[in-house]
């Protein structure tokens, strides 16, 4: 099965590459792009294949909040990912512009830019080019469900607006209008969404009133060895799933906290079983990536499901060392999973230390990216 699912992923990378949306012959390298960089944040990896532009970004902003791109005409990447919520939706799983469920919660995009892989467990998508694939053009359209892709692009050629926007993005193309444009514009926006303005941030440049004292005793124990977060939530972006352009290679990592164990051997629901899906392993069951953790307080409700409703009720789940469903069709002990990540074991805080971790965490909502114009909707 993972073979079969790297032929695909390589497969539509390779369609990515080779259907437009490059430099035509004779026409002059697009200036350097001016990153405007929080202060400490590395510059970005981005793919050789499709280097940054302001125009690009701009064409990817308009595509970004058209819901024409989806199949039906319903949806759009805005409707998972709205800027107030720093781009996810507040939902425990979205529903796709079929009005069927999808599996997995949706994840703020926050610094996207910095990941190593893309969506909850797939370890194949390590980059926005290969991710945006996925939601637009799944053989399964459960959530844009682009499929009738010669329609959706003639609905793009036939806006006032976007001919225009496609032949700045991509000059020298006969038809800059395609697939692989609009896949390397939605990339290319992403990477833009960058937050790094948060109380957390002015306090590592030196603001030391930027934290209350209760978010400063939360620091502490987050990178400290009894809560022992930042075992997993590590470095400036809080996720040890990081990718720039000086890395060697992406850090790939996924873990299993414990919140399910359906059959007492570590069984996962059969719909979200997590890194097994492409390795096939036992022990790969319920292993997920770990989330970056920028304004979590803004994207409620947590984990791949959405099955945990608050940042309290997070930490909960931490200190008991996982989840013990009691009853219902997904009941059982995921603290005594065979597969649970040791990191994952009981340990014990005070109500106030509680209250200290949860304003720690509250301390990473950057509000200026929640406001920022040059992400928010273009369209009147």
């Amino acid at each position: 099965m993972l073979r079969a699912w790297k032929a695909t992923a390589l497969g539509g990378v390779l369609l990515v590459a080779g259907c437009g949306g490059g430099d035509g012959e004779g026409t002059k390298p697009p200036p350097a792009y001016a990153w405007s960089l929080p202060p400490g944040f590395p510059e970005p990896y981005v793919p050789e294949d499709n280097p940054m532009s302001a125009e690009k970004v701009e064409l990817g902003r308009h595509l970004f909040y058209d819901k024409r791109l989806s199949g039906n005409g319903t949806m759009g990447c805005v409707s998972c990912h709205e800027q107030a919520r720093a781009f996810s939706d507040g939902k425990a799983t979205p529903l796709g512009s079929t009005g069927d469920p999808v599996a997995r919660n949706a994840p703020g995009l926050a610094n996207v830019a910095y990941l190593g892989t893309y969506t909850w467990a797939n370890p194949l998508l390590d980059t926005l080019e290969a991710q945006v694939l996925v939601p637009l053009f799944n053989e399964h359209p459960t959530e844009l469900g682009a499929l009738e892709l010669d329609g959706v692009l003639q609905r793009l050629r036939d806006d006032a607006k976007y001919p225009a926007l496609f032949r700045a993005a991509f000059p020298g193309e006969a038809d800059p209008v395609g697939k692989a444009s609009v896949v390397k514009a939605l990339a290319s926006f992403q990477r833009t969404l960058l937050s790094g303005s948060a109380p957390y941030d002015r306090y590592l440049q030196g603001d030391n009133t930027a934290l209350s004292a209760s978010a400063k005793r939360g620091m502490e124990l987050f990178f400290g060895e009894r809560a022992e977060c930042y075992h997993c939530h590590s470095g400036r972006h809080l996720s040890n799933s990081f990718r720039s352009k000086d890395s060697t290679f992406p850090n790939m990592q996924f873990f299993n906290t414990g919140l399910y164990d359906l059959d007492g051997r570590g069984a996962y629901p059969p719909d979200n079983t997590g890194l097994f899906e492409f390795t096939q392993l036992a022990v790969d069951q319920g292993r997920f990536r770990v989330p970056p953790l920028r304004n979590v307080e803004l994207t409620p409700p947590y984990m791949h499901d959405g099955s945990i409703a608050t940042l309290e009720a997070v930490i909960d789940h931490y200190m008991a060392g996982g989840r013990n469903v009691v009853e219902g069709p997904l009941s059982g002990d995921g603290r005594a999973n065979p597969n649970k990540d040791p990191l994952v074991r009981p340990f014990e805080l005070a109500e106030s230390e509680r209250a200290d971790l949860v304003a720690f965490l509250k301390s990473l909502t950057d509000v200026e990216f929640t406001r920022d114009p040059r992400f928010a909707n273009p369209w009147p």
